[in-house]
């Protein structure tokens, strides 16, 4: 992509979030929304933002921090009398055995609703939010999405 040193390629270095909505874009055509939260007491300056994203059909979202530096996946939002809560994916979960319950998944920490209260106060947080189109409303559909009549 050239956004990278040519020394990159093959290192151990890591990527954040923007770099992997700059690939999102760049290599499946998946444009995405940036977010800068500045410190993480802010976040709940985001949930308009977020409540149109996933209500507009938006998909999964990225999450990662300056301090908090673990990568999270954002898959929805929600308010009530306990407070505002997202409700975060770990992207490192990996099973090997087999399949894994909801509830396994819930209980071993893979998948949680998280208070915003609970996230890093001081840790900078980038969030990116893929906006993904529908087959139907694409310039040039592929062959095996055009319709058969």
């Amino acid at each position: 992509m050239g956004d990278k040193p040519a020394s990159f390629a093959g290192s151990r270095d890591w990527i954040g979030t923007v770099e992997a909505a700059l690939c999102m874009d760049h290599f499946y055509g998946v444009p995405g929304k940036l977010l800068h939260v500045r410190i993480g007491q802010d976040l709940g300056g985001e949930l308009e933002t977020l409540y149109a994203h996933f209500q507009g059909g938006g998909g999964p979202g990225m999450m990662g921090g300056g301090r908090d530096h673990a990568s999270k996946g954002l898959l929805g939002v929600c308010s009530g009398p306990e407070g505002h809560h997202l409700l975060v994916l770990d992207p490192h979960f990996y099973s090997g055995a087999g399949p894994l319950s909801r509830q396994e998944a819930q209980a071993q920490g893979w998948v949680s609703w998280r208070a915003l209260g609970s996230f890093e106060e001081t840790s900078f947080y980038n969030l990116c939010l893929q906006h993904f189109t529908p087959w139907w409303s694409w310039p040039h559909p592929c062959i095996t999405c055009r319709p058969l009549f």
